[in-house]
């Protein structure tokens, strides 16, 4: 068996920044060798002040489709609960044209409750938002490989549903399913996706990869064809300190021990990077997501190392 491809993207907030200084560092990723970038999915910034700017992630992505040409692209990930799943099968068909086939499609149960209370979305039990998300699914796939699917669940349904022009890649969008919930969420990704995304250390990974692996065989399909990406802060620099206020950061916002933060971060000189990728490495992670947060132009300086100093060492 061929060894899978190792990947390496940034996820870019459009929270707290301008329209074209976001364009500006997606042009500059387009550039620097990164497989995949990303939007998130939230209406007002999340773990900074709620008041402040805010760019919609779905029509921000179809802006950015245009300002690039290589890298492959998707929101990490579509909340479940903002949009009916029809709707968003038809927005991902138009954005894989837009994109010319560069449309990754992730997706998953949403969380930032305070949002749904603000723009009055619902929000059920998580058991319920996962139900919706499997249902969801099912519409989407349907939609975007039948000509006019039918389908009724316990929370959405469809009847004779187009969805012309079907999406550019064959036989879909790759499906990226987004969260670390061992019973229900993993389960998911065994049943829909070709790839999944969490936080996390390399050890967690080592785990949740197993459980995966056995919902995968009650599911019927292949725990190897699934990509395992992790989402996890970046910085690549020569000066301990700064590594460590990285380290501290996360710690804070997180509620984590700086021990359990270090452990989930790519923090430090090349040589201190490589390794701990090839930690995620060897519990089977193989695409590498930068969390990166505006002011951009300030961490470009960081990514254009990481992509300069480490990404090359493991092509």
């Amino acid at each position: 068996m061929a060894a899978p491809k190792i990947r390496f993207g940034v996820q870019t907030a459009p929270q707290n920044c301008t329209w074209e200084d976001l364009a500006r560092a997606w042009e500059e990723l387009d550039t620097l060798g990164f497989d995949t970038a990303w939007t998130f999915d939230h209406y007002v910034p999340i773990f900074s002040d709620p008041s402040g700017p805010c760019l919609e992630g779905w029509l921000t992505l179809a802006a950015l489709a245009a300002r690039t040409k290589k890298l492959r692209l998707g929101t990490l990930v579509t909340g479940v609960t903002y949009r009916n799943p029809a709707h968003l099968a038809k927005l991902g068909a138009t954005l894989d044209h837009i994109s010319n086939g560069r449309l990754e499609f992730g997706i998953g149960g949403a969380w930032f409750e305070p949002e749904h209370d603000a723009y009055n979305f619902p929000f059920p039990p998580v058991g319920e938002r996962l139900d919706m998300l499997d249902e969801a699914l099912h519409i989407i796939r349907q939609m975007w490989t039948e000509k006019a699917p039918s389908f009724q669940g316990r929370h959405y349904s469809i009847r004779e549903a187009r969805c012309e022009p079907k999406p550019v890649q064959k036989p879909h969008p790759p499906i990226l399913v987004g969260g670390g919930g061992e019973k229900k969420t993993l389960r998911l990704v065994a049943r829909h996706a070709q790839m999944w995304n969490a936080f996390g250390s390399a050890e967690v990974f080592e785990r949740k990869i197993g459980i995966l692996a056995d919902h995968c065989k009650k599911e019927g399909t292949d725990v190897d064809a699934i990509e395992k990406s992790v989402l996890i802060p970046v910085t690549v620099t020569d000066d301990p300190e700064a590594a460590n206020r990285l380290v501290r950061g996360i710690s804070g916002s997180m509620g984590l021990s700086e021990e359990q933060a270090r452990a989930q971060v790519l923090a430090g000189n090349p040589d201190e990077v490589e390794a701990q990728v090839r930690r995620y490495l060897k519990a089977g992670v193989t695409h590498f997501i930068a969390m990166t947060f505006a002011p951009f132009d300030r961490q470009m300086v960081g990514l254009r190392r990481f992509a300069k100093e480490v990404i090359p060492r493991f092509r």
